[in-house]
């Protein structure tokens, strides 16, 4: 289709801005007649004025605002935008399949659906090129602002592809998401920054191949390709068509088809109660898909309030709930915990980065943070300013990848983080203290002051990993108990600094794990691997934790019963039950920690200082403390102390080595691995450790020394269990019904008791295997009264004991129950 010159006023424009007199001028009927058509004629203008407005609206969501385009970081990125965009605008050659040279999208093979999804890709990425391209003519400071031949260029590249690949009588190919999603999207943003400037030919073309490929069947279920995240990206595609034009039905449908996300779900993908975020059925992806509902959802939000088309949707508060239940638990000093980004770990440095910059855990938490203010605009008063105290925390706390330091971040989310960082009415709020168990996505998380971290496991619910795209080719125990930390002035850098391309797979921290080799992308795509086992999850009252892993290892016949007790200053870890018959060897990673490209750590044993030369190895039996300066102190409570190996090595590798989309660049990165061998086909073994995250040297050999601080209760295939009497903490997984110290179980849970000084004890209790029909369990330990219970317990009896009785706690989700007491 050839662009027709376009007027200055276009016939929508000049039709907006008269408010429709110029139709009503013409009409001489008398009467009622006549009055119902000037009505008529108001109204048409009236919408088509508040189509304009939404135009606007979008208009400022995607170039934002309330900045200045000659200060840093914004001349920059502008000036980046329009040396990008220039580039784009040379090389652009419309040619029958490609836009550009090199980026063919036709589809020679329809029947070989890895070539089809490539040149699907390549379509969209056409699109996302003009969306760049159309936003340097609409930004101001690019050097291409009001460009007429930048502007001509894309308004050519986008009748291009509509005439060659993206229209209504075109057969869609390759993956739905770059048809449905992708760009249809850059299609509708291109098409609001550059409205005036399209004809009404033009306009409707573009709203035909939308209506085509997105069509109202799209949102017509929710089930399939049609929930979470991509409904909501679905709905904006819809609502974006309706704006660009002008139908309030697409609109209303784009917006109608948003109730679905809201309600929290208890199985597949959604948020659940508990905060968890699945997509793809089994997957933990709040810093992935959950990151897109928010943003998509913050921005539709912005979009419609106060319109016609304002959601309000009473569920619309379950999905603001969802900021501090299921988002900021995973935020810690302004980086996105790996264990909730699925792929996206193995996504860093592309093959034409022009930053040179690779995506990690703080780059995906920046747009994030953004989209927290976002959706906080339409949040109450007492949580807009809890949400920009929390984001302005993370702002001022991230000393390795700070946000506005970020080259990749958007220019609009640069500008909403930097009006809060200047804003000196809003307080930073410091880290939260508090334990979390997501028992929906087998996710635990333990934050404090000065260190957070976070545990992932695999079940018969969530898989250990997910491969898919040549994405994630190496991430296989990634659920086989990953315990990963951070502190407030350190390790902030572990999983940023080529983490992933460089670790060995097989030694990542906290993982029990069989040396058996895998192939790159075990299980296929999409395959998913889940361990038929299902008691996984914990039990918390808020500020600690009990948490356990019935483990079985990816491909392999290694099982293992893991534990970890979340505590103030440490978290202690049991494994026990840990047996193979692979006929290779089995180990237990107690860290793994990344020095960097040159960097080191003095490691002392006991006290005594070990050889810094990389390459160096050795097993030290008797091992009661480890030390690794900068980082953490390590515990071995067991009698005599432990058998612990460690090593100093150089590792190479390329992101191309676990990404096919990525770099074929080497990177080399140090580090210093502590672990436990468990030898070749184990039977029964077992491990025991404490991890202090930020202690000192003294404070680790004063804890090694202190015979009374921990007790370890139980470490058995049937239970494990410890008591820290200082802290009052009790904590047990019951694998099996049985007795540990004082307490009893005739079922298998999770329990953890907490008292208090003042004379009150919480005892917390969790069904993880969610098979648990009733439940007595008895403390033997004198209680005076009962202060509070959760409504599934139906008796409690006190006195030189508690014995309480629960219902059926099957079907909690593996929900955590409480009973508060005053104890005698």
């Amino acid at each position: 289709m050839t662009p027709p010159s376009s007027p200055p006023w276009s016939r929508r424009t000049f039709l907006a801005a008269t408010g429709g007199t110029a139709l009503a001028v013409g009409l001489t009927e008398p009467g009622a007649a006549a009055a119902t058509t000037r009505t008529q004629a108001s109204a048409a203008a009236q919408a088509d004025d508040e189509f304009a407005v939404l135009r606007a609206k979008w208009r400022t969501l995607i170039l934002g605002e309330g900045f200045s385009p000659t200060a840093e970081p914004f001349r920059t990125k502008l000036a980046t935008l329009g040396t990008q965009a220039a580039g784009f605008q040379a090389t652009m050659a419309p040619a029958a399949g490609s836009l550009w040279p090199g980026i063919s999208y036709a589809d020679p093979s329809p029947d070989t659906d890895q070539e089809s999804y490539g040149y699907s890709a390549r379509m969209n990425d056409s699109f996302t090129r003009l969306n760049t391209m159309a936003q340097a003519y609409a930004q101001p400071g690019t050097g291409l602002t009001g460009d007429a031949a930048l502007k001509d260029a894309v308004l050519a590249g986008l009748d291009h592809l509509y005439s060659d690949v993206y229209n209504e009588n075109r057969a869609r190919f390759g993956n739905w998401w770059n048809f449905q999603i992708g760009s249809a999207q850059a299609l509708m943003d291109t098409a609001v920054l550059l409205y005036d400037h399209l004809s009404a030919e033009q306009t409707a073309a573009y709203c035909r191949a939308v209506d085509k490929f997105l069509p109202d069947s799209a949102v017509a279920q929710y089930t399939g390709t049609s929930t979470g995240a991509n409904r909501v990206d679905l709905c904006r595609g819809i609502i974006l068509r309706g704006v660009v034009g002008g139908s309030a039905a697409k609109i209303q449908l784009g917006r109608d088809a948003l109730s679905p996300v809201f309600p929290y779900v208890t199985t597949g993908d959604g948020f659940y109660a508990d905060g968890s975020f699945i997509q793809h059925t089994d997957v933990p992806y709040i810093g992935g898909y959950g990151a897109v509902l928010h943003d998509g959802l913050g921005r539709l939000f912005a979009l419609l309030r106060d319109s016609t088309w304002q959601v309000n949707d009473p569920g619309s508060q379950l999905f603001l709930d969802t900021v501090e239940k299921a988002i900021t638990p995973f935020i810690y000093n302004g980086l996105m915990m790996d264990n909730v980004s699925s792929r996206g770990i193995s996504r860093g440095l592309t093959v034409s980065d022009p930053f040179q910059l690779p995506q990690d855990d703080h780059t995906r938490a920046h747009s994030v943070m953004a989209s927290v203010l976002l959706v906080g605009q339409g949040a109450s008063p007492e949580e807009q300013a809890r949400w920009k105290a929390m984001v302005k925390g993370w702002l001022q706390r991230d000393y390795y990848g700070p946000a506005l330091k970020n080259p990749k971040l958007s220019l609009v989310n640069t500008a909403r983080l930097q009006t809060l960082f200047d804003d000196d009415t809003v307080k930073a709020s410091p880290e939260p203290t508090e334990h979390r168990v997501f028992s929906n996505m087998d996710r635990a998380t333990h934050r404090r002051r000065d260190w957070g971290a976070s545990v992932s496991m695999a079940s018969k619910r969530i898989a250990h990993y997910e491969f898919g795209n040549g994405e994630h080719a190496r991430g296989y125990h990634t659920g086989s108990g990953w315990l990963s930390w951070w502190g407030d002035d350190h390790g902030l850098e572990q999983y940023s600094d080529t983490f992933w391309p460089t670790v060995d797979p097989y030694r990542l921290p906290g993982i029990t794990v069989s040396k058996k080799p895998l192939p790159d992308g075990f299980g296929g795509n999409w395959g998913n691997p889940k361990p038929d086992t299902t008691w996984v999850g914990g039990t918390t009252d808020g500020e600690f934790g009990v948490t356990g892993q019935h483990l079985r290892g990816v491909d392999s016949t290694m099982t293992a019963k893991k534990s970890w007790f979340w505590l103030d200053d440490s978290i202690v870890c049991l494994g026990a039950g840990i047996t193979s018959a692979d006929g290779t060897a089995v180990e237990t990673v107690i860290d793994n920690r990344n020095l960097g490209a040159s960097g080191t750590a003095r490691l002392s044993l006991n006290g005594i200082p070990q050889p810094g030369t990389q390459g160096w190895q050795a097993t030290r039996a008797h091992t009661k403390w480890a030390h690794i300066a900068g980082h953490a102190g390590y515990v071995f409570p067991e009698s005599g102390g432990s058998r612990v190996s460690a090593l100093r090595e150089e590792r190479t590798g390329a992101w191309r080595d676990i990404n096919t989309g990525s770099s074929p660049t080497s990177f080399t990165r140090r580090y210093l691995t502590l672990w436990q061998d468990h030898g070749t086909d184990p039977q029964d073994a077992s491990y025991a450790y404490i991890l202090m995250p930020g202690a000192s040297e003294l404070r680790t050999a004063a804890r090694a020394i202190d015979p009374l601080w921990l007790q370890i209760l139980a470490n058995t295939p049937k239970q494990s269990g410890i008591r820290v009497p200082s802290l009052g903490f009790t904590g047990i997984n019951f694998w099996e019904a049985g007795t540990v110290g004082k307490v009893t179980a005739n079922a298998p849970v999770s329990v953890q008791i907490h008292e208090k000084r003042d004379g009150t004890a919480t005892i917390s209790v969790a069904d993880p295997s969610r098979t648990v029909t009733g439940l007595t369990l008895t403390w033997k330990r004198p209680v005076k009264s009962v202060l509070s219970k959760a409504p599934s317990i139906t008796d409690v009896q006190t006195g030189s004991s508690l014995t309480i009785t629960f219902g059926d706690l099957s079907g909690s989700y593996g929900t955590t129950h409480r009973v508060k007491v005053r104890t005698a």
